[in-house]
């Protein structure tokens, strides 16, 4: 558990650099839609952060529990906030379109393991 609760610090710190980068480095080199939609990867990565910190101390879950959890909720911040970050640094949006949506299902489905999870207790 110690290992996952670094890797949601690492990402917690992670998140603050990329928010004060993209709020006082990318403002004016980027234009309203793409800040916009790279405010909109640092606000979900920093969402899941502070639910996983939740769920990786909250005593009635199982570990194998936790461990799903935190495994979705890391491959949504990496598909959804990280496609996000790479087109904003210029990678074509035609050869990664496929990653945003595919981290929000893992964003969904981390989600309703949660409810599940909460339903069986």
């Amino acid at each position: 558990m110690n290992k996952i609760l670094s890797i949601v610090a690492f990402l917690g710190a992670v998140t603050i650099v990329l928010g004060a980068f993209g709020a006082h480095a990318l403002q004016d080199t980027l234009n309203e839609t793409k800040l916009k939609s790279f405010e909109t990867a640092v606000r979900y990565q920093m969402y899941h952060v502070i639910v996983l910190l939740f769920v990786i101390t909250y005593n009635q879950f199982t570990q194998q529990t936790k461990n799903v959890i935190s495994y979705l909720f890391f491959a949504g911040i990496f598909f959804f906030s990280g496609s996000i970050y790479a087109i904003t640094f210029g990678v074509s949006s035609k050869l990664i379109w496929f990653l945003t949506p595919l981290g929000g299902v893992f964003f969904i489905v981390g989600w309703l393991k949660i409810g599940f999870s909460f339903l069986k207790k």
